[in-house]
């Protein structure tokens, strides 16, 4: 019976383990075009935010690691083309060190990675003598060569 309990308080363990060893969200927002301020001849469509964290122990992921090109090129930019923009502006990311004093976090730890943006639309340029009309025909050939033989 003692036996019983203890697999099975270690089967409790793992499998809360393997769950919040790797966590992601994405967060999306829709936003009002004319309250976000970005470049010119780009339209806002939403304010994206990515975050991944990994647990570790004995320097194993538990289950996947955290990459910053999963996170950036493979959630944030999939996220925002889903949303039909064309690209990311205001690129911010920023993930726990994997080299250094910070191996030493691998051993119990977690590690974690975090990027944003806003989602922007692309406009075409606008011409501003668009209301003018189309151009006017070329000028005619100087006068005092004659076309005819």
């Amino acid at each position: 019976m003692r036996a019983s309990f203890h697999a099975r308080v270690a089967a409790a363990a793992v499998s809360t383990a393997l769950a919040a060893g790797a966590c992601s969200a994405v967060s999306t927002v829709r936003v009002q075009p004319e309250n976000v301020a970005v470049s010119p001849g780009l339209r806002p469509v939403a304010a994206i935010q990515v975050n991944v964290t990994s647990a570790y122990l004995l320097f194993i992921p538990i289950p996947g690691g955290v990459e910053l090109d999963r996170v950036v090129n493979r959630m944030l930019i999939v996220a925002a083309k889903m949303l039909g923009a064309d690209k990311v502006a205001n690129l911010q990311f920023d993930i726990t060190p994997d080299s250094g004093i910070w191996t030493l976090r691998k051993l119990i730890g977690w590690r974690s990675a975090q990027a944003s943006g806003i989602a922007v639309q692309v406009e075409a340029p606008v011409d501003p003598e668009a209301d003018r009309g189309p151009e006017p025909p070329p000028a005619p050939p100087a006068s005092g060569a004659s076309s005819t033989p």
